[in-house]
């Protein structure tokens, strides 16, 4: 646990990819299974330790700590997890050694609320500080470190000197602590698919910078705005993953349900719902229908949606392309044949869950931006260029496929609230939640972004939130309405849930104007008129 509790301490204050690479790699080679095992699986997502809540934590923690001290500590760390692995006394007595990674999570698993605090008791006591730290990370599922899961398996497949695409391949018909993974990895038979549906690498594409492309060399299709899935279907057993490989079967029953045909499908993942606005140039959009990312999100993250929000966002693929039929591996074939292939499969499958991405007809770019910039209201982010002769190959691929999206809409808008950030940011005002004015003077919430500012602008927020706090509650802070901020945003949306009745998508802070008085920040209205429109503010 304690080379485990190293091994995380070191990678929050490690920035460069590399060095975070070595790290887990060097930890896997010299760590026994199967703690490297758990490891992995903690790095990767694959940990599934629920029995202790975070507000435990804090009850146990005032049972030997000052209330004042740990509400002042808190206050300035920003992380429970952080703050407890710091206030926590030395035990009056000489507690047993510390456990192994295996023992923690062997005992968290099958750990019940009723023994849970005199179970985290123990443990915290036999731990030092950096080991209490990973202890509650783990305990309470906030493995939030700058590591994401594919990072964690690169570092794997340096570690041992095999190929992350065979990693890939075969992650998800391996279960924690992965024994057959580093048995592979040093030196036994490789792990395969075998008659498991499992997650191949998605083909990605490189941003269009410059016009410089032959259009006759590329197919145009929208870029949804969706999620990106793969549907897989082997021996009888349906599997839906996400971009990151992670399995939404059960979040998403009704397509699992209405997919049976024996192939690796690639598409995305959107909700039924008109859009505003008819189609651009004369193109349709591929049967429309999408509705707009805000209504995808109420079925995200719901491991079993209720049968009420099934029939309320009812969901369903519109396809890219396809990897496998039946045994067939398609991804050396170029994209042309591919297509074809997904083509002919497309009468087999369920018309009411799955549909075809169309191909956009234009002639030129000049045409296609035309096209691209009046497709706003459609559920559309942009146009997908892909190379009519390229194959299916996992990862970013310079020349063969290139996402050309929409610019971005704007509004300057006024900071309310600010809140601290997580890892490396723990100690500064890095969360923002911004508002506009409404026609009565109110300025009422439209937005929160973490993203988009550089490292000194970040120092200069931060500043303007310490010396301009009006109130607290509990983590945010108030502050005087007075610092403008110009918020990119890809698109607006109507929201019940929001007392403005708009949301943004991937809101991010464009410019800082202290140039501008907040008075003259934008209106609520200006927002919604954008959202009818489709279009830039006046």
């Amino acid at each position: 646990m304690q080379a485990f509790a190293t091994l995380l301490d070191r990678l929050i204050y490690t920035r460069s990819r590399n060095a975070k690479l070595k790290l887990i790699a060097d930890y896997l080679r010299a760590t026994p299974d199967p703690d490297r095992g758990w490891a992995l699986a903690a790095l990767t997502g694959g940990l599934d330790l629920k029995a202790v809540q975070p507000k435990l934590i804090r009850i146990l923690l005032e049972e030997r700590v000052d209330p004042v001290l740990l509400a002042m500590s808190y206050d300035f760390v920003g992380d429970m997890a952080e703050t407890a692995s710091l206030l926590w006394p030395e035990p009056a007595m000489s507690p047993a050694p510390p456990p192994s990674l295996d023992e923690v999570v062997q005992r968290l698993q099958h750990l019940g609320r009723a023994e849970a605090e005199t179970v985290m008791r123990e443990l915290l006591d036999r731990l030092d500080s950096s080991g209490r730290f990973a202890l509650l990370k783990l305990a309470t599922g906030a493995m939030r470190i700058g590591i994401s899961a594919r990072l964690a398996k690169t570092a794997f497949a340096i570690g041992f000197d095999v190929d992350i695409d065979a990693v890939e391949e075969v992650w998800h018909g391996l279960k924690p602590p992965y024994a057959e993974l580093f048995a592979w990895g040093t030196g036994g038979a490789q792990p395969t698919p075998g008659t498991v549906p499992v997650f191949r690498p998605f083909m990605l594409a490189h941003p269009l910078e410059e016009l410089k492309l032959d259009l006759a060399d590329y197919a145009a299709e929208w870029k949804w705005d969706g999620i990106r899935v793969q549907l897989v279907h082997i021996a009888g057993q349906t599997r839906l993953f996400s971009r990151s490989g992670d399995d939404i079967t059960g979040s998403f029953p009704e397509v699992a349900a209405a997919y049976s045909y024996r192939a690796v499908l690639d598409g995305e993942l959107l909700v039924r719902g008109e859009f505003q606005g008819g189609a651009a140039g004369g193109n349709d959009f591929g049967g429309g229908g999408a509705a707009s990312f805000n209504a995808l999100q109420q079925r995200l993250g719901r491991k079993a949606p209720t049968a009420k929000a099934q029939a309320e966002f009812p969901a369903f693929v519109r396809l890219y392309d396809i990897l496998y039929d039946g045994d067939d591996d398609l991804r050396a074939l170029p994209w042309t044949d591919r297509r074809a292939r997904l083509e002919a499969v497309m009468p087999r499958l369920d018309a009411a869950r799955f549909d075809l991405s169309a191909v956009i007809a234009a002639t030129d770019f000049d045409e296609l931006a035309h096209i691209r910039d009046g497709a706003r209201d459609a559920a559309i982010e942009g146009v997908m260029l892909k190379q009519r002769s390229s194959a299916y190959i996992a990862g970013r691929r310079t020349g063969l496929w290139y996402k050309w999206k929409r610019d971005p809409l704007v509004a300057d808008c006024v900071m309310m609230y600010a809140q601290r950030g997580h890892g490396k940011r723990s100690s500064f005002y890095s969360d923002y939640t911004f508002g506009c004015w409404t026609d009565d003077g109110e300025l009422l919430p439209v937005g929160k972004a973490y993203s988009g500012f550089t490292d000194a602008e970040l120092a200069m927020l931060d500043k303007f939130v310490r010396t301009n706090t009006v109130a607290r509650f509990g983590p945010v802070r108030e502050v005087a309405k007075t610092m403008v901020l110009e918020v990119a945003f890809d698109s607006l949306h109507t929201s019940t849930r929001h007392k403005s009745g708009v949301s943004m998508r991937f809101p991010r802070i464009a410019r800082i104007r202290t140039d501008k008085p907040a008075a003259e920040a934008d209106t609520v209205a200006t927002l919604k008129r954008m959202i009818v429109q489709g279009q830039p503010r006046p």
